[in-house]
């Protein structure tokens, strides 16, 4: 299986979160929406200009911008 930044992640694209790389406070805040390694995501869509990322989690949906979504790594299947 191949690892990916999430922002390199197509729509429709699933994966399995690996690894948040980075820590203090926006590491917490992204752990805390329920991005944790294990995890498994889905690309929901992404606005015109591909910014920011809509992503389904955990029945839920949530947005990130291109710049908190390249700290997680995903492993693509």
């Amino acid at each position: 299986m191949q690892t990916l930044l999430l922002r390199q992640m197509q729509k429709g694209q699933t994966g399995t979160i690996r690894a948040i790389k980075i820590g203090g406070e926006l590491g917490r805040r992204i752990r805390e929406m329920g991005l944790i390694p294990g995890a498994q995501i889905t690309i929901h869509g992404r606005a015109p200009l591909n910014d920011p990322v809509a992503i389904r989690v955990m029945n839920g949906t949530l947005t990130l911008r291109n710049s908190e979504a390249d700290y997680i790594q995903v492993e693509v299947q």
